[in-house]
């Protein structure tokens, strides 16, 4: 439903805040006339884009992830979740209007004693997520349902989400950096499906010792990368490492993808002291079939989507403002405010390491570095049809290995 048809069935007293949102000047009592000065405020472009410009981090992310899905209508504590970014325990404090709680008394204000009072506290995560939720209702940019069956849902207006992909995209490029093509880049694209068969080839012409908790050995995991088309060095066991896959604890970021994907696809089976090979593994190392990529991008974005909630809006803006050559540092700019730091791993880790150099390993990006050695990104014509063919809802994760506690 588009904005129109929801503010149809919208109360007046609804109508009401909205338009005192926009200081809009017409009729409390006329709904017909609250209706088309909303339409006709909400609707301009240069209010959206200033509503927009408004918004905190927190904000910003909230409304991310609300943009980039097929989805009709999201219950409470769904939206909840979103507004706090998947972390309910930590969030950051977010600007709060007048018009949302009272006035905080200053800290030099007296009590009837004479007594300095101390303002009250900041709000709690529950409160900053209904908070949030409770903006862009007054924005005009989400609404409950209308029937017995929706009622307790909320809904985002289908014409709104294109209005503020098109605002964000424009405000975002405003501040992307463009070059020329570099003179070396990488394109991965096909090496990592190669790979996946190398991998089982190895698997079913040797005998593969696996441990107690079923991790290849050193020297098999060094023989199994030599047949790689893209070179790792096996991780030292005095780093932290954990939260991206099963046994990312123990390979390299690529392979560890790639044996959890194998692993997940029934490729491979880990039995009491060894790996083998499945009916379907073998028929892939066989040449009988092919892996999929595109089951290999959905599984990626699941399993990444634990530590990184809000992964499919990212990768989405990579593919809209990456259609030319573009700078990484003005790209870690832009979508800086969308991205939340996990555990050891800083924004910045998220973006380039987690993201981008996981999107070069799957054939989605080309990475590229100029004269000066700055490093530029575009994306491929296959990573456009991956992103833009596959989209995963928020809370769709594929939690495969869990942080320490």
């Amino acid at each position: 439903m588009n904005l129109a048809d929801m503010l149809c069935y919208a109360d007046i007293a609804e109508l009401t805040r909205i338009a005192e949102t926009y200081d809009c000047t017409c009729s409390s009592n006329s709904k017909n006339d609250l209706i088309q000065t909303i339409l006709t405020t909400v609707q301009r472009r240069e209010v959206m884009e200033s509503r927009v410009g408004e918004m905190t981090g927190n904000d910003l992310r909230f409304l991310n992830s609300l943009m980039f899905e097929n989805r009709s209508a999201y219950s409470l504590e769904e939206l909840k979740a979103r507004a706090l970014g998947g972390e309910p325990i930590k969030v950051e404090q977010t600007a709060i209007s007048k018009a949302e709680i009272p006035a905080l008394k200053t800290a030099g204000s007296r009590s009837r004693k004479g007594k300095n009072t101390a303002p009250p506290p900041p709000p709690g995560p529950d409160e900053s997520a209904r908070l949030a939720i409770s903006r862009l209702k007054k924005f005009g940019w989400l609404f409950n349902g209308f029937s017995q069956q929706t009622r307790y849902l909320y809904q985002v207006p289908e014409d709104v989400k294109t209005r503020l992909r098109e605002v964000l995209e424009k405000r975002y490029r405003s501040s992307l950096v463009f070059t020329e093509e570099p003179p070396a880049y990488r394109d991965e694209r096909s090496l990592i499906m190669d790979d996946i068969v190398h991998f089982l080839r190895y698997v079913r012409d040797n005998e593969i010792a696996v441990t107690a908790d079923g991790v290849m050995y050193k020297r098999q995991i060094a023989q199994a990368l030599e047949l790689f088309s893209v070179n790792e060095t096996i991780p030292n066991r005095g780093g932290w490492r954990f939260g991206y896959g099963r046994h990312f604890r123990d390979y390299p970021d690529r392979f560890s993808l790639l044996y959890d994907f194998a692993c997940h696809q029934g490729y491979i089976v880990e039995e009491p002291e060894r790996l083998t090979l499945t009916v379907e593994g073998r028929r892939l190392a066989d040449g009988l079939e092919n892996p999929d990529p595109t089951k290999l991008y959905r599984f990626w974005l699941r399993l990444y989507k634990g530590p990184i909630p809000n992964l499919t809006t990212l990768t989405q803006w990579v593919m809209r403002l990456s259609s030319d050559w573009v700078t990484v540092d003005s790209l870690y700019q832009i979508l800086q405010p969308l991205v939340r730091s996990y555990y050891y791993d800083t924004q910045r880790d998220i973006l380039e390491r987690r993201v981008l150099v996981m999107l070069m390993h799957l054939g989605i990006v080309r990475w590229g570095e100029m004269t000066d050695g700055v490093s530029v990104i575009r994306i491929t014509p296959q990573g456009v049809m991956l992103i833009s063919g596959n989209s995963l809802a928020f809370e769709d994760t594929l939690m495969l290995g869990k942080p320490p506690i």
